[in-house]
């Protein structure tokens, strides 16, 4: 498909995906600016979900698009734009992660428990002072203990709950992103929704009910409170 540049703005919002990365892979520039246009924000969420404690989210997003950019002409199949996308922000992360310092939140007390998909479980741990629930006065407030929480995941956990959670993505397409068995995509799940479930219990009231492995539902209210 050929967008030529008397396309108005109203045409190019009312072309699929997959027309643009065909005509972007031609060289239109046009199509290539609405791309970004409308993946802009996924891709800084998605950044942001992965490593919130990062202050260039910015600028990593800037080198997303500059790595599509190189890259588009090789996409074989433009109907997988979205998918091929995520690879791409996840592998910039991978790459950043290799080259900034470690930052340790917490402690543990305990020996690592390894479970039979070899994961590495500490599930008794000195956490960072948290303020008490009744200081806890917006939902601004609410978001940045989220976050805090998500921060105290291992990398490989964080990583998983975030593809599966706020990015929609299957069991499948997350074991195939990450390199891994699909059940050691699920075991990192659960333990991640466990964690956070522990973490946030203190600000939701009540005792934490016990995270079942096979409810496929039990990590939805990060999606709601995350946001």
């Amino acid at each position: 498909m050929e967008l030529n540049k008397a396309v108005t703005k109203k045409t190019l919002a009312e072309i699929t995906d997959h027309q643009l990365v065909e005509s972007a892979q031609t060289g239109c520039r046009l199509s290539f600016e609405e791309l970004v246009k409308r993946y802009q924000k996924r891709v800084y969420a998605l950044l942001f979900q992965l490593a919130p404690e990062w202050r260039d989210i910015n600028d990593l997003s800037q080198e997303a698009f500059i790595r599509v950019y190189r890259g588009i002409r090789n996409l074989r199949n433009p109907r997988t734009f979205k998918s091929w996308l995520n690879q791409i922000v996840l592998n910039l992360f991978y790459d950043e992660l290799r080259k900034r310092p470690r930052t340790v939140r917490t402690v543990s007390i305990d020996q690592a428990i390894q479970d039979e998909y070899g994961e590495t479980d500490f599930t008794r741990e000195i956490r960072d002072e948290a303020p008490r629930p009744d200081e806890i006065t917006s939902s601004n407030e609410l978001s940045e203990e989220i976050r805090k929480a998500m921060e105290q995941l291992p990398e490989q956990f964080r990583t998983a709950i975030v593809l599966r959670e706020l990015q929609g993505l299957q069991y499948e397409e997350i074991a195939e992103m990450l390199g891994c068995a699909l059940g050691t995509v699920k075991s990192r799940i659960w333990r991640a929704r466990e964690r956070l479930q522990v973490i946030l219990q203190p600000y939701f009231g009540g005792p934490s009910s016990p995270v079942d492995e096979n409810d496929d539902e039990g990590g939805s209210f990060i999606a709601q409170i995350y946001a």
